[in-house]
C-alpha cells in the first residue's frame, strides 16, 4: 500500500511517497517430525523483590536502583498475546531450594495453584525453577511430581557439572529425587545451556537492547533476513551438538523483560517466518508443556539423576554457599512465623473462619513471599529485606488477634454468655527470645496471678520445659487441676540484659523500665492439637528450686557437672571448650569439643580471579579461632540432647575485613569423609567431602565447596555411633574433618560479590545515634546414639522445633476460680488419640467453602528407622470428633487436582539404570470410604480435602 510521509526539514514541508508491501508472517507452525525443532519459549522473570521491593517492582518505582515495572510487562504482554493467537508467553516467579522448608515450600504452592485454579481453571504441568541457586531433591520429588508436574526446568548448576553434561548429552534427565519414592516420583528434568536467558548471537529484544533486530524492507538499508536467520541456524545447531532428540527450548526472555512486548514478538514472529521459509530447522512459539510433550513423544531413554544440585558453584572460586547463612535473623524470624502460621491456622478451623474478621491469610501472603529465592536467601538489599520483615510482622499481628480470640473463646466455652464476644484477654510474647515479655513481667504481689496457655500444634502429647521471664522470685506454678509442680528460677544473664534493652528500643522506641531477674522454668504437659492451663503466683514456694551462680577465676582448676537424667556433661575450667557427654541409658561416653572460628572474607585482592565473599558467595581467606563469644548450655530434663544457645555479634570489621563465623563441634567418631545433610527438612542425602557422585570433582575451594544447606540437620556415624545437631533456622554446614561438624552461624561482609545485588552484607542496627551490627541468638542442639538410634531424636524433635509450644498469657484475681470456670485443657482431636509416632499433621486449614484442607505427613525414610520406618495408619473420624465427615478427596500436594486425575495423567519416561530397591518401594492405600482410614508408606505426605455434614455442630465462633 501507498504512504505519504510528511516531513519538515529546515523549514521545507517535503512530500515523499514511498511504496511499500504489508508483510504478513506465519506463526502457526507446530512440530515438525525430522527437523530440529527449536521451541521458542517467551519467558519474563519478574523477581518477588530483590534490588526493590515487591512493590516498588510492580508499580514500577525507584527506578535509580532498577528500571523495571511489572504492571507494564503485563498490560504489554496481554496486549501482544490477543494480537496473534499463536503467541505464548510465561512468567513466574519461584521459591528458592536450598532455603526453605518443605512445609513452606508446599504451603507457598499451593496459595499459588488454588489461586491459578480457581481465577483461570487451570492447573500447571510443568516447573520452572529458573534461578534459584542450586536445586534440591525435594524440589524434584515433592513440589515436582508430587503436585503433577511433568517436568521441571532450571538455569543453575555447577559449572563443572554444566561442562560434562554438555559433553555427554545429559543436561536433561529423568530426576529421582526420593530413595524412598524411586521411580513413581521421577520427573523430566531439564537444565538449561547457559542459565535461563536466550542463547549466544543476539537474540534480546527489549527496546533498548542492542542485538540487531531483523530488517526486511528491501526499500531501506541494513537488509539483514539473510544473515539473521543464519544467525539462528548456527546458535539451534550449536545447542542440538549438547541435546537429546531433535527438540531444543530458547528461553527467550530474562530479568523483567516485555516490559514492551511488541518489541520482542515482533522479531520472533519474524524469526518464526524467515527461519520456516530457509527450510533448515523448525522455529515455533512454544511453552514447557509444549516441549515436554515433545520430548515425551520421542520415546527417548534418558540418563538418570539421583540426589541434588548443592552446591552450585559458577567459576573455580565461586561457590555460591554463602547464602546458606546470609541475614540469620531474617531466616529465623521466617521459620518462626512458618511455624506460627500452621498453629494459628488450626486455631481458625476450631473457631470458624472469618473472612471479615481477623484471619490468616496476611500472614500466609507474607510467608509466600518471603520464600522467594531472593528473600529468605539474604540475597537482596537491605531495605527489601526490611520491607519482607515488615510484611511479616503485619501478618502475624493480624493471626495474633486470631490466635488470641480463638484461645479466648475456647477458655470460656462454658460461659453462659458464650463465645460471641469472648472476655478474656490474652497477650502473646513475639520478643520472648530477647527474654522480653510484658504479659509475664507482672508484679503479683497484690492478689493477681498469672495464666498461662499453652497450645501444642503437633498432633501428638508433649511433654517439655518452658520458660518465661519474671521479676519476683517468690512464685510458685499450678497445673490445670490446681496442684503445685516443680518449677526453678534461672537467673538472667547479663548478656541478654544489654541484647533485651537495645533491641526493644529498636523494636518499640523505648527501653523496658524493668529488667526480669529471674527465668521461671517449669515442665509443661500438652495434649495433641490442644492446650493446657498453668497458673503462677505468689505463695509459699514448695515443688520450686532457685538455681545458683558459680563463677569461676580464669586460672582456678575446677571440674562440674550438669545433668539430673540419663544425660550428664562434665565440664572443666581449664578446658573450657572441651566437656563429656554421657547418657547411662544408652551407655554413650564420648568427649565432644566445641569451638567458634571465623573465616576472613575475600577480599578481592587477586587481580587475575578478585571474586569476593558477599551475600551469596563463600571464599574464605583464612581460619582463626575466637573465644569471645556467648553462649549457655542447657539440659532439660528427661530429654536426651544438648541445648547450645548462643548470642553471635556485632561481628568486629574495625580491621576492615569481612568475617563468617562458624562454631565446630568435635568427636573422636570415624566418619570417613562422609555426612549427611537434610533435603528442606525432609529426605537426608548422603555427602562425601570434596566428591561429587556425578562427575570427578576438581577442588578449587576445600572449605567453601563442601558447605551445603541445612534445614533440619546434620549427622555423622562411624561402625557404632551416631552424632546429630540439629538447627533452629536455615545455615550452611559441612563436615570439614572426620568426626567434626560445623554451622556458620553469621556473616558480616563489607564487599559485594558481584553477583547482582551491589550491596555488601553489612547488617546494621540503628537506635537513634547509636549503629551497632546485627547480633544475632539462636540455638542448635545435638546427641549422641547407639548406630542406627538417631532418626527417631531427629525427626521427632525436628517437628518440635519448627512447631514450638505456643503460649498466651491472661492475669486473674486470687479469688476468681479460674480452673473451674474456664475449660482448663482442650484438645481438638478424640482424647483417646494420639497420632502415630512416625505422623505428623502438617496442615490443618478451613478453606473458604466450609470444607477442610488436611495434609499428614509420614517422617521416615524407608530404612531410616528399624520400628518406624514403615506404613502407618491413620482414622480420620479421630481427627474431627465433632464432625460428621461426609466426603474425602485426596488431591494433589497443591490440591489443585484429585490425585486419581493427576496419576492418570503421568508420563512413563524411559531410563537407563535405576537405584534403590524398587521392589520395597510402596504406597498408602485407597482411603477406606467406610472405616476413614488414611494409610501413609515411609515418606508419603497425603492431602485430603474433607467435607463435613452441613449439620454438624457450630465452630465455636460465627461471624457475627
Amino acid at each position: 500500500m501507498a504512504n505519504e510521509l510528511l516531513i519538515l526539514f529546515l523549514g521545507t514541508i517535503l512530500f515523499l511517497c514511498v511504496e511499500s508491501k504489508y508483510i504478513a508472517y506465519n506463526t502457526s507452525q507446530g512440530v515438525v517430525p525430522g527437523k530440529l525443532n527449536v521451541h521458542l519459549v517467551a519467558h519474563t522473570h519478574d523477581d518477588v523483590g530483590w534490588l526493590k521491593t515487591v512493590d516498588q517492582y510492580y508499580v514500577g518505582s525507584n527506578n535509580s536502583i532498577q528500571g523495571a515495572c511489572v504492571q507494564n510487562v503485563l498490560d504489554s504482554v496481554v496486549q501482544a498475546l490477543l494480537a496473534d493467537k499463536n503467541r505464548k508467553n510465561g512468567g513466574m516467579c519461584m521459591h528458592d531450594e536450598a532455603s526453605t522448608h518443605y512445609i513452606d515450600m508446599i504451603d507457598q504452592t499451593t496459595l499459588g495453584h488454588r489461586f491459578i485454579k480457581e481465577e483461570f481453571g487451570v492447573t500447571p504441568r510443568v516447573g520452572w525453577q529458573i534461578d534459584p541457586f542450586g536445586h534440591s531433591a525435594v524440589q524434584a520429588y515433592l513440589l515436582g511430581a508430587e503436585v503433577g508436574f511433568d517436568s521441571l526446568f532450571f538455569g543453575r548448576i555447577d559449572y563443572q557439572d554444566r561442562a560434562k553434561r554438555k559433553r555427554e548429552k545429559s543436561l536433561e534427565v529423568i530426576w529421582q529425587g526420593s530413595k524412598s519414592f524411586g521411580s513413581s516420583s521421577q520427573i523430566f528434568a531439564g537444565a538449561f545451556p547457559e542459565n535461563y536467558e536466550p542463547p549466544p548471537g543476539g537474540f534480546y529484544f527489549e527496546v533498548n537492547d542492542v542485538s540487531p533486530v531483523i530488517q526486511d524492507n528491501l526499500d531501506l538499508f541494513d537488509y539483514n533476513v539473510e544473515d539473521r536467520v543464519n544467525d539462528f541456524v548456527t546458535a539451534a545447531l550449536s545447542q542440538a551438538n549438547i541435546t537429546r532428540t531433535n527438540h531444543i527450548m530458547w528461553t527467550m526472555g530474562t530479568d523483567f523483560k516485555y516490559q514492551y512486548a511488541h518489541t520482542w514478538f515482533r522479531q520472533l514472529d519474524k524469526f518464526i517466518h524467515y527461519v520456516n521459509k530457509d527450510g533448515r530447522v523448525n522455529a515455533l512459539y512454544s511453552t514447557p508443556s509444549i516441549y515436554t510433550d515433545a520430548k515425551y513423544a520421542t520415546n527417548e531413554t534418558w540418563p538418570i539423576k539421583t540426589d541434588d544440585y548443592f552446591p552450585y558453584a559458577d567459576n573455580a572460586n565461586a561457590y555460591w554457599t554463602g547464602y546458606f547463612t546470609s541475614r540469620p535473623a531474617i531466616k529465623r524470624y521466617v521459620r518462626l512465623m512458618s511455624g506460627y502460621y500452621l498453629a494459628a491456622r488450626q486455631l481458625e478451623f476450631f473457631s470458624g473462619r472469618m473472612n471479615s474478621g481477623p484471619n490468616t491469610d496476611s500472614l500466609a501472603d507474607a510467608l509466600a513471599i518471603a520464600q522467594h529465592h531472593d528473600a529468605v536467601t539474604g540475597t537482596e538489599q537491605q531495605h527489601v529485606a526490611n520491607d519482607y520483615s515488615k510484611r511479616l510482622a503485619i501478618g502475624y499481628k493480624e493471626a495474633e488477634q486470631l490466635v488470641s480470640s480463638t484461645l479466648a473463646c475456647l477458655v470460656e466455652s462454658t460461659l453462659p454468655a458464650g463465645c460471641q464476644n469472648p472476655v478474656t484477654m490474652f497477650q502473646q510474647c513475639p520478643l520472648l527470645n530477647i527474654s522480653y515479655c510484658p504479659a509475664s513481667e507482672v508484679d503479683l504481689s497484690h492478689g493477681k496471678n498469672l495464666v498461662i496457655i499453652v497450645y501444642n500444634s503437633l498432633a501428638w502429647r508433649r511433654n517439655e520445659v518452658i520458660r518465661i521471664p519474671v521479676i519476683d522470685d517468690n512464685v510458685a506454678v499450678h497445673d490445670s487441676n490446681g496442684t503445685e509442680i516443680e518449677s526453678q528460677l534461672l537467673p538472667q544473664a547479663e548478656v541478654f540484659e544489654g541484647l533485651r534493652n537495645f533491641y526493644v528500643k529498636a523494636y518499640l522506641g523505648h527501653t523496658p523500665p524493668n529488667t526480669p531477674k529471674y527465668w521461671l522454668a517449669f515442665t509443661v504437659s500438652v495434649p495433641p492439637l490442644g492446650f493446657s492451663t498453668y497458673t503462677v503466683s505468689t505463695a509459699k514456694r514448695t515443688g520450686s528450686t532457685k538455681s545458683s551462680v558459680n563463677t569461676y577465676q580464669s586460672n582456678e582448676k575446677a571440674r562440674f557437672e550438669v545433668g539430673q537424667g540419663n544425660l550428664k556433661l562434665t565440664f572443666s575450667t581449664d578446658e573450657e571448650t572441651h566437656s563429656n557427654y554421657v547418657n547411662i541409658r544408652s551407655m554413650m561416653d564420648k568427649q565432644v569439643e566445641q569451638k567458634y572460628l571465623y573465616y576472613s572474607g575475600y577480599n578481592g585482592s587477586h587481580q587475575k580471579d578478585p571474586q569476593n565473599s558477599g551475600a551469596y558467595i563463600f571464599r574464605p581467606n583464612g581460619t582463626y579461632f575466637i573465644n569471645h563469644e556467648r553462649q549457655i548450655t542447657r539440659l532439660h530434663k528427661e530429654k536426651e540432647h544438648v541445648e547450645v544457645e548462643f548470642i553471635v555479634g556485632p561481628i568486629p570489621i574495625e580491621d576492615g575485613t569481612g568475617k563468617e563465623v562458624a562454631t565446630k563441634i568435635s568427636t573422636a567418631l570415624s566418619s570417613k569423609k562422609t555426612f549427611y545433610t537434610d533435603s528442606n527438612g525432609r529426605d537426608f542425602i548422603k555427602r562425601i567431602r570434596d566428591f561429587r557422585t556425578d562427575w570427578d570433582l576438581e577442588v578449587n575451594q576445600p572449605i567453601a565447596g563442601n558447605y551445603y544447606p541445612i534445614n533440619l540437620g546434620i549427622y555423622i556415624k562411624d561402625n557404632k555411633t551416631e552424632f546429630s545437631v540439629l538447627v533452629d533456622r536455615s545455615v550452611g554446614g559441612s563436615s570439614l574433618e572426620d568426626g567434626q561438624i560445623e554451622l556458620m552461624v553469621h556473616r558480616r561482609l563489607l564487599l559485594d560479590d558481584s553477583k547482582g545485588v551491589a550491596e555488601a552484607l553489612n547488617e546494621t542496627d540503628c537506635v537513634a545515634d547509636d549503629c551497632r551490627g546485627l547480633t544475632v541468638q539462636g540455638k542448635f542442639y545435638y546427641r549422641i546414639d547407639p548406630l542406627g538410634e538417631g532418626a527417631k531424636w531427629r525427626r521427632t524433635f525436628g517437628q518440635e522445633i519448627y512447631s514450638p509450644l505456643l503460649l498466651a498469657f491472661s492475669e486473674k484475681d486470687d479469688k476468681d476460680d479460674w480452673m473451674n470456670s474456664h475449660v482448663p485443657t482442650f484438645s481438638g482431636m478424640d482424647s483417646s488419640y494420639t497420632l502415630p509416632d512416625n505422623i505428623a499433621m502438617i496442615t490443618l486449614q478451613e478453606l473458604d467453602d466450609g470444607a477442610v484442607l488436611l495434609r499428614l505427613a509420614h517422617l521416615y525414610e524407608i530404612g531410616e528407622d528399624k520400628d518406624l520406618s514403615v506404613k502407618t495408619s491413620v482414622e480420620l473420624k479421630k481427627l474431627f470428633p465433632e464432625k460428621k465427615i461426609k466426603e474425602v478427596k485426596e488431591m494433589s500436594l497443591s490440591a489443585n487436582q484429585e490425585r486419581t486425575e493427576m496419576e492418570k495423567k503421568r508420563f512413563a519416561w524411559k531410563v537407563k539404570g535405576s537405584f534403590g530397591d524398587e521392589h520395597v518401594l510402596s504406597r498408602g492405600g485407597p482411603v477406606d470410604q467406610k472405616e476413614l482410614a488414611v494409610e501413609l508408606a515411609p515418606m508419603e505426605i497425603r492431602t485430603f480435602i474433607i467435607y463435613f455434614d452441613d449439620n454438624d455442630m457450630p465452630n465455636l465462633l460465627s461471624d457475627a
